[in-house]
């Protein structure tokens, strides 16, 4: 098992966050791994990306030309990577801010209005969790219990407290997620 995926968006959404919660989740159940974040100089507002290879084989290089997922958090980067994902692979969107929508029909793609969800709930930052739980429905290549030491692994310690809302908020993504085709 090999799974490359590409996670962007603006500076701020916890695009880089999320890769590294999937990293370190990857680690706690013995994979593989590398995490391999770009951003720009202005980072919050300017756009972000990070690549997470997780596999069960030795990983040769963490740079990826083409991915089996791509996460996609702004029209930017939806315009960026959507060709990037192989045929027959899996592209996730959240529809807040997208106004070109996906077009290929070669690959699976789902929407998760996450940010609409967590305005709902008055809980913005949890954002990023809720899109990788969608993921995670999508992709369950590591389990609850891993993500939820990689969490806590990548958390500060005094945002711990945090992590029952979090652990919500993964479960409500993987409820929320469709697909569109």
């Amino acid at each position: 098992m090999k799974e490359t995926i590409i996670i962007a968006g603006f500076g701020g959404q916890g695009v880089l966050s999320m890769g590294k919660i999937l990293a370190y989740s990857g680690v706690m159940q013995d994979s593989e791994v590398t995490w391999m974040p770009s951003y720009g100089p202005e980072m919050r507002g300017g756009t972000a990306n990070v690549t997470v290879i997780i596999s069960d084989k030795r990983i040769s290089s963490p740079i990826a030309n083409d991915y089996d997922t791509a996460i996609v958090l702004n029209q930017q980067s939806l315009d960026k990577f959507e060709p990037m994902v192989k045929p027959g692979g899996v592209l996730i969107y959240d529809a807040n801010g997208i106004v070109n929508p996906p077009k290929r029909t070669d690959i699976e793609i789902y929407i998760i209005d996450a940010a609409s969800e967590c305005a709902r709930l008055g809980q913005p930052k949890l954002f990023n969790t809720m899109v990788l739980g969608g993921y995670l429905k999508i992709k369950p290549i590591v389990s609850m219990e891993n993500v939820m030491l990689g969490l806590k692994k990548s958390l500060p310690e005094r945002a711990w407290r945090l992590l029952p809302e979090n652990e919500k908020a993964i479960l409500r993504g993987g409820e929320i997620i469709r697909q569109v085709r």
